[in-house]
């Protein structure tokens, strides 16, 4: 889906009352959802304890997935039920499908750390979801980047 879609083209009014356009700027809020998936990373590659370490990489995934959704809108969904973060990615940004399979999958994992239950997560599943998520916030923050310069 092109930017333009997504984000029509205003136009602007200069001095000489001619109309020019401006590329559409990403909004504020997903922006601030990847610095926060950023800054999410850096925390679970400095945690030592790998439940923990696991928790808060899925977070940062999270926030990322939730930046596409902040670009992209919000289907139309009248009365339906709460949907997952990883659901409304497939819908709304296809492209990610993969992405939001391989981080659904890991909801049980984060699911049972926060009820207590870390026995199951080793040091290399932690590492492991701290390098996905840590890629799949690159590539969020390119695609918003693109989004922005008109280009997505």
């Amino acid at each position: 889906m092109s930017a333009l879609i997504d984000f029509p083209l205003a136009p602007r009014r200069h001095a000489d009352a001619s109309l020019s356009y401006q590329a559409p700027v990403p909004p504020s809020s997903a922006l601030g959802l990847v610095r926060q998936a950023r800054v999410g990373i850096v925390e679970a590659q400095r945690e030592t304890a790998p439940a923990q370490r696991y928790a808060t990489a899925y977070l940062a995934a999270l926030r990322a997935a939730a930046a596409m959704l902040a670009l992209r809108g919000r289907p139309h969904r009248g009365r339906a039920r709460p949907t997952s973060a990883w659901v409304l990615l497939t819908s709304l940004a296809p492209e990610f499908t993969e992405w939001a399979v391989f981080f659904a999958a890991a909801s049980a994992t984060r699911a049972a750390i926060l009820a207590g239950v870390t026995r199951n997560v080793t040091q290399r599943a932690a590492d492991d979801l701290v390098r996905e998520a840590a890629h799949f916030t690159d590539l969020v923050a390119e695609a918003i980047a693109a989004a922005g310069a008109g280009r997505a």
